[in-house]
């Protein structure tokens, strides 16, 4: 009985302490990767207007994916009092120590885009389906490249969980069919100038290649322009993200396809999970969503912008 009484007037404090912390307002932190990748920048933009219609302070940071300027970020999300942390992490191993923290602190923390390899810290971990998304576009690819030919990948940030998810993803489809052959792979770390640089080489050294598969947007736009400043329109390249950048150059026809992660919803879902647990306490059913990606080719691409796909 006596276990009964304290678990009891345990949620009871737990629903006083979100309920007074919601009426009197509270900061919200959102920190993310670099705003000067479009995908973070939206996080960010989406984030601040939800969080800020809901009645909460934004606060928006980027830790450039630096796990020392996160913690750093983190500890003053601390001295701040903020309520919740809206985060998309700087490593699936390396963001622990910011959040149990965080955790520690009695602050919720609610993931975005990443995850971590621990379960049980974050209230929630919303993610797109890298591996749904990154077959859906894979199969569109391979079609486009007649199901024979060299290829090149450029990999993501080798850190994060996604780069390997959608690696993997991406050959779960194309390795089954042998005629596709890969014959160069190499890491872009996310990064559009890294990802020209790299493609100029990968073509020097190879130039038969058909195609280029790359972990994100950001690369396969650096990619598609270093093929297009070559002369090389022959080249099928996909990225993943759903980018208004990489549209445009699927509109043209300058790459073959992207996947559309709904980083806009995923976003919102958190935050509105944040609400919920700061109004009344109730944690998210699950800790672990996945939100589905949506295939994005010259066919449908008219219906992509920022970050949001439309019906028409």
């Amino acid at each position: 009985m006596k276990k009964l009484l304290i678990a009891a007037l345990s949620a009871v404090l737990v629903v006083c302490f979100a309920v007074s912390a919601f009426a009197a307002g509270g900061i919200i932190y959102i920190i993310t990767p670099s705003t000067s990748n479009p995908f973070f920048g939206t996080e960010q933009r989406v984030g601040a207007a939800k969080v800020t219609a809901l009645g909460y302070t934004p606060k928006c940071f980027s830790h450039d994916d630096d796990a020392a300027k996160q913690l750093e970020l983190f500890e003053a999300a601390i001295a701040d009092k903020a309520i919740a942390i809206i985060c998309d992490n700087a490593g699936a191993d390396a963001s622990i120590e910011a959040i149990r923290k965080a955790i520690d602190a009695k602050i919720p923390v609610f993931l975005i885009d990443r995850e971590i390899n621990e379960s049980g810290l974050a209230l929630a971990q919303i993610v797109a389906d890298n591996a749904q998304g990154a077959a859906a576009i894979a199969e569109k690819w391979v079609e486009a490249m007649d199901y024979a030919g060299d290829y090149a990948e450029l990999l993501g940030r080798e850190s994060d969980t996604n780069c390997w998810v959608r690696s993997q993803n991406y050959h779960s489809v194309i390795n089954e069919y042998p005629d596709l052959k890969m014959v160069a792979q190499q890491t872009a770390n996310w990064d559009q100038t890294e990802a020209y640089s790299k493609t100029e080489a990968i073509l020097q050294a190879h130039p038969e290649i058909k195609g280029i598969i790359c972990g994100n947007d950001t690369m396969a736009c650096g990619a598609t322009q270093a093929c297009i400043d070559a002369k090389r329109s022959d080249i099928k390249i996909i990225g993943l993200d759903g980018s208004d950048d990489a549209a445009a150059y699927v509109a043209k026809g300058q790459m073959v396809g992207t996947a559309l992660q709904q980083i806009a919803r995923i976003t919102e879902m958190a935050i509105e999970q944040a609400d919920e647990f700061i109004r009344t306490g109730k944690k998210p059913a699950q800790e672990k969503q996945l939100v589905p990606c949506i295939a994005i080719t010259k066919d449908n691409v008219a219906n992509l912008s920022q970050f949001v796909y439309t019906e028409k």
